[in-house]
């Protein structure tokens, strides 16, 4: 079996989600090959393009071109996360190299692929690519790998994980190829985007003749049902965990200054309780791995690989889990998401956390408004909020919070309580992360008036009529002009690191303390 990983997702760490699958194969003696082609892809563009600098006609096309081996060599060496500067030209010039592969097309970087006649949000359009992937710029490079690896390893069944929508059209470009040229083998798509599309928007058979099986959810249980392994458990495999196996990944290609280890000690959400989250809306269940498996497999992963950082996936991190490594530290510096309680509101606690070699959590606070906080559900005190961060700025601990505006009960005046708390917390918050609301579909909030968003059978938000008339527009207004324009908050968002965000600003705190 071929497991692929298509492109365009930060290149930063292995994917989590075919590394489990590789893990479950590999515990029920299934041979396989994994092929991240995310990396490998984005790799193949940035060489195709160096040399050619008499080509070019600006300055900044030709200098990212002399440069391009030099900077992919600098994004994996430590000196370059102790100057942001020097970092953001790097990263900027890399992207332009891969950009100018798809200048004809459509918008192609880093961590991003638009392409400008076809949309990933209909299904129409996923079809006319798969129907024409000689049209996709990353087809060179996918025509030359698959061909050689299906010569190599005969495989009968081919998964294709996609999470992104970044993803969506070169997955389908390659499934068109495939299909075109071995019509034989089967094809499995799954990952975070199928499991929502099917769910929200409803795949049925838009994709017969292409695609022989969607998968929804973890997809350890499906895949080993489609090669008619039985694993003594339910249909999904929800009791049944696979530690994720690494080896077979390309570990020294990733662009970050050496490995960081991806695991997620759950799936879905502890909490569960937010308004307007898609993990509700979408009733994905929660399901933790065993503390005890936890352990094993991190103790076992670190062993084996050495990393230079551990990515704790789960969508919140559960407290026990951060009370066990505080006990018995993982081994590596560790960073995820979890929730504002009242445990990281001790001292002691966070020096505890800290000790065991946690450098960065991601926090969701939303709003720094309390009513609001209320309403959406986030079980969220300001107070206590306020007693995190500074427990957790205390112990060495960078907090990177996520802020949401233009939620339906949200209003300007509640937005501008948002920016005085920011403000005054600014010495305690190291990173931010500004997002406007999208209403999710699947939201069955019948006192909201809806309308289409994203132009798309398969868009999974949709648009909708604000009580407040705070509506995007005036959400970006006051972004921009007020937000962004305080001084205390300017600085906190200068220092996210462009394109890979949250995944390489632990470095930037790791390195420099």
């Amino acid at each position: 079996m071929l497991l692929i990983y298509p492109p365009v997702a930060k290149p930063s760490e292995p994917p989590a989600g075919i590394a489990v699958l590789a893990g479950a194969l590999s515990a029920h003696g299934v041979n396989h090959t994994v092929l991240d082609a995310n990396i490998e892809g984005l790799l193949f563009l940035a060489g195709s393009c160096s040399g050619g600098t008499e080509k070019t006609a600006d300055k900044w096309s030709a200098r990212a071109l002399r440069n391009i081996n030099r900077n992919l060599a600098m994004m994996k060496s430590r000196d370059l996360y102790l100057s942001l500067d020097r970092y953001k030209r790097a990263v900027a010039d890399i992207n332009k190299v891969i950009g100018m592969s798809a200048e004809q097309s459509g918008v192609l970087g880093l961590a991003n692929y638009q392409h400008r006649k076809y949309s990933p949000l209909r299904s129409s359009d996923l079809v006319m690519t798969a129907e024409n992937p000689e049209q996709d710029p990353f087809f060179p490079y996918f025509k030359a790998r698959l061909t050689s690896l299906i010569e190599l390893e005969q495989p009968a069944l081919i998964g294709v994980s996609v999470n992104y929508l970044s993803q969506a059209l070169t997955a389908f470009a390659m499934a068109g190829f495939l299909k075109k040229r071995w019509p034989h083998i089967r094809l499995v798509f799954g990952g975070g985007l199928i499991t929502s599309w099917m769910k929200v928007s409803g795949l049925g058979h838009l994709f017969d003749g292409l695609i022989d099986h969607l998968v929804t959810g973890p997809g350890e249980g499906p895949l080993l049902e489609i090669l008619g392994i039985k694993t003594g458990e339910n249909k999904n495999a929800a009791k049944e965990k696979y530690a994720p196996e690494y080896s077979s990944f390309p570990l020294n290609d990733y662009l970050s200054p050496g490995l960081v280890l991806p695991y997620s000690s759950s799936s879905g959400c502890h909490w569960n309780k937010c308004s307007f989250c898609p993990e509700k809306a979408e009733k994905n269940r929660f399901i933790p791995v065993a503390e005890k498996q936890v352990m094993h497999d991190i103790a076992s992963l670190v062993a084996k690989h050495d990393p230079v950082l551990i990515h704790l996936l789960d969508n919140s991190v559960r407290p026990s889990v951060l009370k066990l490594f505080a006990k018995h530290p993982p081994g590596a510096p560790w960073y995820g998401f979890t929730r504002i309680t009242a445990d990281l509101a001790d001292p002691a606690f966070c020096a505890s956390l800290r000790e065991s070699g946690c450098v960065m959590f991601k926090l969701g606070l939303e709003s720094g408004d309390q009513s609001l906080l209320d309403k959406l559900g986030k079980g969220i005190d300001l107070y206590t909020a306020s007693m995190v961060l500074k427990a957790l700025k205390k112990a060495g601990i960078a907090a990177y919070v996520y802020l949401l505006f233009g939620t339906p009960e949200e209003t300007p005046e509640a937005a501008g309580r948002t920016l005085d708390y920011v403000a005054r917390h600014s010495g305690e918050i190291g990173f931010l992360n500004l997002a406007v609301f999208n209403m999710p579909r699947a939201c069955g909030e019948e006192d909201i008036s809806k309308r289409d968003f994203y132009e798309g059978d398969l868009s999974l938000y949709t648009d909708f009529s604000h009580p407040h008339g705070w509506d995007r527009k005036s959400v970006r207004h006051f972004l921009d002009t007020k937000f962004r324009k305080n001084r205390a908050i300017a600085g906190i968002l200068k220092k996210d690191p462009p394109i890979f965000t949250s995944n390489h600003a632990p470095f930037f705190h790791l390195f420099t303390r």
